[in-house]
C-alpha cells in the first residue's frame, strides 16, 4: 500500500526541516544552511554529495530519530545520541569489504 501524499503546512514544514537539520549536524557536523556549500565548494544539499556510506547511516539515524522521538527524548538528547551513533556506524562501514563491494558494483540489488 502506498502512503497517501501529506501536504504540509508552513509550520510542519519548519517541523520537519529542523529535524532534517538535526539529522544533518549528527552525521555531517553541519546544518543545511551552514555554509556546507561554501566549505565544499559544491551546489546542492549535503545529501546531493553523501557517500553511499552516509546515506546508508542516514537511513539508520532517521529510524532511530522517530523512534527518540516517540520515547520523548528532548531534541539535545537526541542530537548527542544520534551523532555517538553516527560515529560508530561510519566507522564500521569505513571498514567494511561488503561495502566497498556494493560501491564497485555499482550498489545495486540487482547485480546479485
Amino acid at each position: 500500500m502506498i502512503p497517501p501524499r501529506i501536504f504540509a503546512t508552513k509550520s510542519e514544514g519548519l517541523y520537519f526541516a529542523t529535524e532534517a537539520d538535526l539529522l544533518n549536524l549528527a552525521l555531517f557536523g553541519l546544518t543545511a544552511n551552514s555554509g556546507a556549500r561554501q566549505i565544499w565548494k559544491k551546489k546542492g544539499n549535503l545529501r546531493d554529495h553523501a557517500t553511499t556510506e552516509h546515506l546508508l547511516a542516514l537511513a539508520n539515524l532517521e529510524n532511530l530519530n522517530a523512534e527518540f522521538i516517540r520515547q520523548s527524548l528532548d531534541k539535545d538528547q537526541r542530537l548527542q545520541r544520534l551523532n555517538e551513533i553516527a560515529i560508530h556506524q561510519m566507522s564500521l562501514l569505513l571498514n567494511v569489504p561488503a561495502a566497498k563491494f556494493l560501491e564497485m558494483s555499482g550498489g545495486g540489488v540487482e547485480k546479485f
